[in-house]
């Protein structure tokens, strides 16, 4: 039987499943994005206001402008930037004698996968990055053989309350012995 525990901050939930004995051997840790009602509220709203609006102006002026075609563009592309694929949860699956699972769920139902073998992983990094705009943190893999780190979580950022867990569930599973630091 597996044991779950979870921790809530900001927009983010963190699910760990802890499981016991050899068939339940699956360390998985997800982050699962909380959707607020009132957010897919204001999205419909803000919809109907973007197509409304240059209808009701197409029909009072009783012809086809280009300030009105190009509204109706205008009101589509941005449309299509609200709803494109928003991420559901990504789950980290650490299996010790095989390797680690990343998975990434989007709303659309589709889900993306990918193995990482243990015997490639050199070890898992938690780094601080800062742009001009912000400061997040990361957790990524150094594998054996590539140039480029590999983000563990590639689309959302939690927060280093939750990333911290699933970097020492990672270094346990390598058994790499400068992991042992604390994170405050």
């Amino acid at each position: 039987m597996a044991e779950a525990l979870a921790i809530a901050v900001g927009k983010y939930t963190y699910v760990h499943e802890v499981g016991k004995g050899p068939p339940e051997a699956i360390d998985a840790h997800h982050i699962v994005v909380r959707r607020s009602r009132e957010k897919g509220v204001n999205l419909c709203l803000f919809t109907l206001l973007l197509f409304v609006y240059p209808t009701f102006l197409l029909f009072r002026q009783g012809k086809l402008d280009t300030l009105h075609i190009w509204s109706l563009v205008i009101m589509a592309l941005l449309m299509r930037l609200f709803l494109k694929k928003p991420v559901k949860k990504e789950s980290v699956l650490i299996l010790p004698a095989f390797g680690v699972q990343l998975e990434t769920q989007y709303g659309s139902g589709k889900t993306v996968r990918q193995f990482v073998p243990i015997s490639r992983i050199l070890k898992p990094v938690l780094t601080e990055c800062v742009t001009p705009v912000t400061c997040y943190w990361s957790l990524s893999l150094i594998i054996r053989g590539e140039e480029e780190l590999m983000l563990v979580f590639k689309e959302l950022r939690p927060p280093v309350k939750m990333l911290a867990p699933i970097w020492k569930a990672l270094c346990a599973a390598i058994e790499c012995g400068e992991c042992t630091e604390t994170i405050t």
